[in-house]
C-alpha cells in the first residue's frame, strides 16, 4: 500500500521546522512546487495537520495571536509521530511500485477517435510537455541558486523531486513526438481498414 503523499510531506515539514505554524508549513510547500510534483493540493494541509495531530503524530505547541489577526497554532511532532514517520520514510524509500499512466487506455483506443483528432491531441500534448519541463528546469536552477536553508528558501533536497519530475515529463514529451512521427510517417495507422486489424466505428461527435 502506497504512503500517503500529502501526510508523509506535512509531517516531514513540521520535523523539519518545528515548532511551526499550518500557515508556514502550506507556505513552505508550495515554495517546494509539491502541488506540481507531489500533487499535494494546498487545501489539504490544513486538514493533514488535523488528523496528524488527531492521530497523535504531532502535538500543539502554543497557539498565539499578533493583534486582531486570527489565533495562530504552532505545531512539533511527537515522540510516536517521530517513529511514524521514519517507518513511512523507509518504506516510500523502497516502494518499486509503477503509478499506472493514465494515458494507456487512451492509447489503446486511438482506433476509435479519427486520426486527425489524435494527431492534434499529440501536437497539443507536445506543447504542454514543452512548457512543463521548461517550468521544472527553471525552478530547479531556481532552487539551486538559493541558499538551501528551509527558513529561507527550498531546500536543495527539492531540486532532485523537480529532476525526477522532469525526467517523467521528459519520456512523455518524447513518446508523444515519436508516436506523431509514427503517425505522420504512416508507419502507425490504426485507421485504415485492415491495418489495426478489425473495424472499428467512428466515435459520434
Amino acid at each position: 500500500m502506497a504512503v500517503p503523499t500529502t501526510r508523509l510531506l506535512v509531517l516531514s515539514v513540521v520535523r523539519l521546522l518545528q515548532p511551526v505554524h499550518g500557515y508556514d508549513v502550506r507556505r513552505e510547500l508550495l515554495s517546494w512546487h509539491a502541488d506540481d510534483w507531489a500533487n499535494v493540493k494546498p487545501g489539504s494541509v490544513y486538514g493533514a495537520l488535523n488528523t496528524l495531530a488527531r492521530d497523535g503524530l504531532i502535538s500543539v505547541d502554543e497557539v498565539g495571536q499578533d493583534g486582531g489577526r486570527p489565533e495562530r497554532t504552532a505545531y512539533r511532532l511527537t515522540p510516536e509521530g517521530e517513529k511514524q514517520f521514519g517507518e513511512m520514510l523507509r518504506e516510500s524509500l523502497f516502494s518499486a511500485d509503477q503509478v499506472k499512466h493514465p494515458y494507456f487506455a487512451t492509447v489503446a483506443l486511438f482506433p476509435h477517435a479519427p486520426k486527425a483528432e489524435v494527431v492534434a491531441a499529440l501536437q497539443s500534448r507536445i506543447l504542454k510537455f514543452e512548457a512543463a519541463l521548461f517550468f521544472l528546469e527553471r525552478e530547479e536552477q531556481r532552487i539551486l541558486a538559493g541558499s538551501g536553508k528551509p527558513e529561507e528558501s527550498a531546500p536543495y533536497h527539492v531540486a532532485d523531486a523537480m529532476r525526477l519530475s522532469a525526467d517523467h515529463t521528459r519520456a512523455d514529451l518524447e513518446w508523444s513526438r515519436r508516436t506523431l512521427r509514427r503517425i505522420e510517417e504512416g508507419e502507425l495507422d490504426v485507421w485504415t481498414e485492415g491495418m489495426s486489424g478489425s473495424r472499428v466505428p467512428p466515435i459520434v461527435s
